[in-house]
């Protein structure tokens, strides 16, 4: 028999947001979502260092909420057993999420009434956003949790989700 894939223990199986953080949502912000959720759950790197340091074990389920202007990070065993909470700070959040924000607004009306040129660049627009915040939440997470650039991007999506207000 084979040995097990490591990398198959440090990995999100299942994550969830705080419906009672989620104020408001639209149909892009809802496909989105689902889009950032499915893509998390096929593919991503997540190795929270001090579960694992107390012999926690992947792949977990994260729960993601808002609470007094702090993310948390709910993290848990496959059998739903929390092994910590991690509690980030937002305020370095606010300007990539308000300009993520006004970036897929001009984005979505883009798509009905734009021509292609326009679309893309207003893409481009966006993906730098998303990168440049996805990159600012590995440089939030080092020490505390180990992943990669793309369930960065993910995380920031539904970071942005959990602050949409209607």
């Amino acid at each position: 028999m084979a040995a097990p894939d490591p990398s198959d223990k440090f990995r999100i199986a299942h994550i969830a947001l705080d419906e009672d953080t989620i104020l408001w949502r639209n149909a892009d912000i809802e496909q989105e979502r689902r889009v950032a959720i499915y893509d998390l759950i096929e593919d991503n790197v997540f190795k929270p260092i001090r579960s694992v340091e107390k012999g926690h074990a992947g792949p977990f389920r994260l729960k993601l909420a808002v609470m007094d202007g702090r993310l948390a990070m709910e993290i848990s065993t496959a059998e739903s057993e929390v092994v910590e909470t991690l509690i980030l700070g937002l305020a370095r959040f606010r300007r990539p999420i308000r300009e993520y924000f006004a970036i897929c607004d001009s984005y979505y009306q883009a798509i009905r009434k734009a021509t292609p040129a326009e679309i893309e660049t207003i893409d481009m627009a966006r993906r730098g956003v998303h990168n440049n915040a996805a990159e600012l939440l590995m440089e939030r997470l080092e020490g505390k949790i180990e992943t990669d650039f793309a369930t960065a991007r993910r995380l920031f999506t539904l970071i942005c989700v959990l602050h949409i207000k209607g």
